[in-house]
């Protein structure tokens, strides 16, 4: 098994015994999931809004151990129970090396989060704080961006797992490089990424695993064959063209 893998393979325990007719289970990415492997030290799940891509990656990263909300496997809170019992379904085979760090982030809910944190280090009589490991400021009194880049550049320290949902929600498109930049080191650090995305500067990461989610299936795809890229380059290509053609 390669360094670095820290989740290998997915899979539905019990698929015959399941009602795909009910949630979340009757969503395109379950329905046709059977079992994905990872191969690559990043991973990329891609689709259309509602086909599960989130759903799932919230069932991998609270069947790995990580809180529903977000944070490292040591964050217990919750602010309103809304998961699915997907994980409970899940079969999942780890790699032989275990991981030393890891992390989820979700983009719907960083603030609860930053909440948690700030609320841990009022409570806290010792030092250092909380907060020092994401950069020493408030993640509050920062951007939206800005508190997503404190969180990857100092939080997430390498021989890691981190499972990340729309990272590109908060960041600009010279923020997404930054980011891209600092997977590629946390990568070489034997670190393993899942990651649900939109963002066409994200999925072009070399060499990266594409799963895409579909009504058809799920199935990998080279990023020049995705539709986010093939849709972005029409439109940075001839912007007029297609913005009359959807105005008229």
């Amino acid at each position: 098994m390669k360094k670095g893998i820290y989740i290998s393979e997915i899979w539905l325990k019990n698929a015959d015994k399941l009602d795909f007719s009910a949630y979340p289970f009757c969503l395109p990415v379950i329905k046709y999931l059977k079992r994905l492997q990872f191969e690559k030290r990043v991973t990329f799940f891609v689709g259309e809004n509602g086909s599960g891509k989130s759903t799932l990656l919230e069932a991998i990263a609270v069947k790995y151990g990580f809180n529903p909300e977000g944070g490292t496997k040591n964050f217990n809170f919750h602010t309103t129970e809304t998961h699915s019992d997907l994980h409970k379904t899940l079969g999942f085979s780890k790699g032989v090396y275990q991981s030393k760090d890891g992390y989820f982030l979700r983009a719907e809910s960083f603030y609860n989060l930053a909440t948690e944190i700030e609320r841990l280090d009022e409570q806290a009589a010792f030092s250092p704080r909380l907060i020092d490991s994401y950069g020493g400021v408030s993640l509050h009194n920062q951007s939206h961006g800005e508190s997503f880049m404190s969180l990857i550049l100092n939080r997430f320290g390498g021989n890691g797992i981190y499972i990340l949902d729309e990272p590109e929600a908060a960041l600009s498109p010279q923020k997404q490089l930054a980011l891209l930049a600092r997977i590629k080191a946390l990568a070489d650090k034997d670190s393993q990424f899942i990651i649900a995305t939109h963002s066409p500067i994200l999925l072009s990461y070399p060499d990266a695993e594409i799963y895409v989610f579909s009504d058809e299936g799920v199935f990998k795809t080279p990023y020049k064959e995705t539709e986010h890229y093939i849709i972005t380059k029409e439109f940075l290509n001839n912007p007029e063209k297609m913005l009359k053609y959807l105005m008229n």
